[in-house]
């Protein structure tokens, strides 16, 4: 078993405690609050919230950002009690879905800045408004978690008021795994327009162990959107130049997603290719674990572009590593250069594929290259521009003969498919010449490719008749 590090997140800075001090000024002035204190109506504090969180959630956004390390130092800041609890109900949320959790829906490790935060709401005065809001929050945490780590939190509580509430918050529905994964799943949609994810770059092989499926996620998140990354690079470079983790498979599955996806600065250009460079000393190891992985990848949903790739095509070069690494990249530079519809790069790709086994992890990722390409062009053809589809077959065809592939030419399939059906929701005159030309071409070259036969194209273009109404 790996030791677990603690938490060490980044400091807050001064600019944005600055102004977490004038909203807490703010909340103490606040007439909402004096009524609430002296009356005790809880219509009265639901109006301080209304005053005061969105101002506390537009600085909130802009710490994720800009600096999201500081995200856990800017929600323990609010715990302050001159915060009053406000905006603590969607800390507990926050602090719920930042733990990755395994394939049985559980926590991988245990949640302590969730813990550190129900400690706190149990001895705030305001746990009675905060306790209406954080329900639901507290029921999902505490089905990812184990129930030793419940018990010793509840044990922990001295208040029987606030242990008889988190007792409460257990559920045995959510003790079978389906029912805690269709409830995490529908709790995470709740928050899929927050920007809250925050992570603990590793120094050692045991935070590396511990902490990956959390800065995986970050890492990913990070590019799925506008966000500043400008923060993460200092901890980026450190993380690349590590050489205490660098062995690890997880080292090499984070600098894959490092060196694909964000923009690199020249200092941390030259450590990542100085680092693949050492990488590639077991050159073995490394090609047939980056093939692997870059397979998985696509399988798992994570987009290779055309960017990624040239991104990755450069640091491969700069760290001279040869071999099918450099060969590969070498390879997607021509097509993303060049088109994957230009005969040097038919050629190109028809070389590459015969130098490897045709089910090989390499040709899988080139035959998910060439049909990447060949959905982005056949996703954005408008109906009008059908000739075009036409003409592209012609390339379509050649590809399908160089990898002689069922998988690729049934995606193929499907991806035209989608395309045709398009065009015949398009053109719906059956005697103009534009249907007939569609059906002609259709008919002749679905069967030559043995992607339907005779009798599924005449059901393709039957008309569908509407049942008469009765």
């Amino acid at each position: 078993m790996y030791p677990v590090k603690s938490y060490q997140m980044e400091a807050l800075d001064k600019k944005y405690l600055s102004e977490l001090e004038e909203i807490k000024t703010k909340i103490q002035a606040s007439a909402h609050l004096e009524k609430y204190l002296d009356e005790e109506e809880d219509d009265d504090y639901k109006t301080l919230v209304a005053e005061i969180e969105p101002e506390i959630q537009e600085l909130y956004l802009r710490v994720a950002n800009d600096n999201p390390l500081q995200l856990e130092s800017f929600e323990k800041v609010l715990l302050d009690d001159g915060y009053e609890g406000l905006y603590i109900p969607k800390v507990v949320g926050y602090s719920v879905l930042r733990g990755a959790v395994d394939s049985n829906t559980k926590y991988r490790q245990p949640q302590d800045h969730f813990r550190e935060i129900l400690v706190d709401i149990a001895n705030s005065a305001n746990f009675e408004m905060i306790k209406q809001r954080i329900g639901q929050s507290v029921q999902v945490g505490f089905a990812l978690s184990s129930d030793i780590w419940i018990t010793n939190l509840v044990e922990s509580i001295n208040n029987k008021r606030v242990r008889s509430f988190l007792e409460s918050q257990k559920s045995d529905h959510l003790r079978v795994p389906a029912n805690r994964a269709l409830v995490l799943k529908k709790y995470q949609k709740q928050f899929e327009s927050l920007n809250f994810l925050s992570t603990d770059f590793p120094q050692t092989t045991g935070e590396l162990k511990s902490n990956y499926h959390s800065l995986r996620a970050f890492l990913l998140y990070r590019i799925r959107g506008e966000y500043n990354n400008e923060s993460l690079h200092k901890h980026l470079l450190t993380f690349i130049s590590n050489d205490a983790i660098s062995n690890h498979d997880e080292y090499l599955e984070t600098m894959m997603i490092i060196g694909m996806y964000y923009d690199l600065n020249l200092a941390e250009q030259k450590e990542y290719s100085k680092q693949l460079a050492k990488l590639n000393d077991d050159a073995t190891a490394l090609k047939n674990a980056f093939f692997e992985k870059l397979s998985a990848f696509r399988k798992e949903g994570i987009l290779v572009t055309a960017e990624s790739d040239m991104r990755m095509a450069k640091l491969v070069h700069a760290a001279k590593v040869g071999g099918n690494l450099e060969e590969y990249y070498t390879l997607m530079e021509l097509l993303h250069n060049n088109g994957y519809v230009h005969e040097n790069s038919i050629e190109a790709v028809r070389k590459y594929h015969d130098q490897h086994e045709g089910l090989s992890e390499e040709n899988e990722n080139l035959r998910s290259t060439i049909f990447t390409n060949f959905t982005g062009f056949l996703d954005n053809l408008d109906t009008d521009s059908y000739a075009e589809y036409f003409q592209v077959t012609k390339t379509f065809i050649l590809y399908i003969n160089i990898f002689s592939n069922q998988k690729f030419n049934q995606d193929v399939k499907d991806l035209s498919l989608r395309y045709i059906k398009r065009l015949i929701k398009a053109y719906t005159d059956k005697r103009g010449r534009d249907y007939q030309d569609i059906k002609k071409f259709v008919k002749s070259t679905f069967l030559d490719l043995n992607f339907m036969k005779p009798k599924e194209l005449v059901e393709l273009f039957k008309t569908k008749r509407k049942k008469k109404e009765v």
